[in-house]
């Protein structure tokens, strides 16, 4: 598993610059999403009632392999819309997490919440796609890519109405945020090696620019982690393997969701 961003990344070339002969520009621009109206998935996770759940929708990642196989969007998104989850997450890698474009089309069908198209975005093809695709926002990861080319994506997608998750593996990584407002997520595993740990989370969460909407990303499956990570600043919390491992998502994010209010909102008793 060692380093699998790199690998996927130049998988990800390969694919766009497929991508690009099969479907060119103004064929996406003519897709009948592409001019749809689009939801604030910043707003959503601003105002949303503690704890902000982005729950995801995969099947599959490098780390664990199959989690969830043949599972439907348009039957798991409308699941967590009912489950009280505040914006949804599509995988739409294919490769690697056993996505689909289709996924995030079915899922704009099935639910009125916001959509993050999750994918390794690296050209401003990716962008354009995204939006004809019915997402509302895009991930940009730091890691992947250079300064310059995360504010020129980040340029285009807010020009198309697209939110921008900008995500950082540690604080070191705030030299490329962008100028514009953006959400920061801030991924608890090492895309190189895998691991995972809540500190990452911990450790950006004080030098994070005040006022952004800040999300923590990838191993939260304790109501007591979520509520320590809310008290810590975080807004949103981005959910999936927890929630596709189980036979019915929706109920495990339904679950999980209560166990979270609990925690967070209920007087704990004096010992």
């Amino acid at each position: 598993m060692k380093d699998i961003l790199t690998t996927i990344l130049r998988e990800k070339e390969k694919e766009v610059w497929r991508r690009k002969k099969e479907i060119p520009y103004r064929t996406l621009e003519r897709s009948p999403l592409f001019s749809a109206a689009r939801r604030s998935l910043r707003e959503a996770l601003a105002t949303h009632r503690p704890p902000a759940v982005i729950a995801e929708f995969k099947r599959s990642s490098p780390s664990r392999g199959m989690i969830h196989e043949g599972a439907r969007a348009a039957a798991i998104v409308p699941a967590y819309e009912a489950a009280g989850a505040a914006a949804v997450s599509v995988l739409t890698d294919t490769p690697f997490f056993g996505g689909h474009d289709d996924d995030l089309r079915e899922a704009r069908d099935h639910t009125s919440l916001p959509l993050l198209r999750k994918d390794f975005l690296l050209d401003e093809y990716q962008v354009v796609e995204a939006r004809a695709l019915g997402a509302d926002a895009i991930l940009l990861i730091a890691a992947a890519l250079e300064k310059k080319q995360l504010h020129t994506l980040t340029r285009l997608a807010l020009s198309l109405e697209l939110d921008v998750l900008f995500e950082i593996h540690n604080p070191l990584e705030l030299v490329k945020m962008p100028d514009e407002e953006v959400i920061v997520g801030v991924n608890n595993r090492d895309l190189t090696t895998f691991s995972v740990g809540i500190e990452r989370s911990l450790e950006a969460a004080a030098v994070i620019p005040a006022g952004l909407v800040r999300v923590s990303e990838s191993g939260l499956d304790d109501p007591h982690t979520v509520a320590r990570l809310h008290q810590a600043g975080y807004h949103g919390f981005l959910i999936g393997e927890a929630f596709m491992r189980e036979s019915d998502p929706g109920e495990a994010c339904s679950t999980f969701l209560r166990q979270c209010e609990k925690v967070i909102h209920e007087p704990q008793k004096e010992t």
